[in-house]
């Protein structure tokens, strides 16, 4: 009886920069996507390199990645919030914060 297994690989790598590794094109891309920032009024430009085998479609990895950053808002709203209400509770308590204010100086 013949035992197969199955092979796969995946790499994801997310970059906000080019690495002291690399090349002078990369290096330029960079400079001009700070510079797009930049014009833009700020905001934060990442680089995904996926490599996916078995080969999966173009519309699946987005939508995994679409998936993703959806987790990510969720994440980033929820500390928001706990960020605003500890704001809150400063202005509120701030008898409560007067210790850890202590210990930070």
């Amino acid at each position: 009886m013949k035992v197969y297994k199955p092979e796969w690989r995946c790499t994801f790598s997310v970059n906000e920069g080019a690495d002291e590794s690399a090349s002078w094109k990369e290096r330029i891309a960079w400079q001009l996507r700070e510079f797009a920032n930049r014009l833009d009024g700020g905001g934060r430009t990442l680089k995904i390199d996926c490599d996916v085998s078995p080969a999966v479609s173009r519309d699946e990895i987005d939508t995994c990645m679409g998936k993703g950053f959806a987790v990510t808002q969720n994440l980033l709203t929820q500390l928001a919030q706990q960020a605003a209400c500890e704001d809150v509770m400063r202005n509120a308590k701030a008898e409560l914060f007067a210790e850890e204010e202590y210990q930070r100086h």
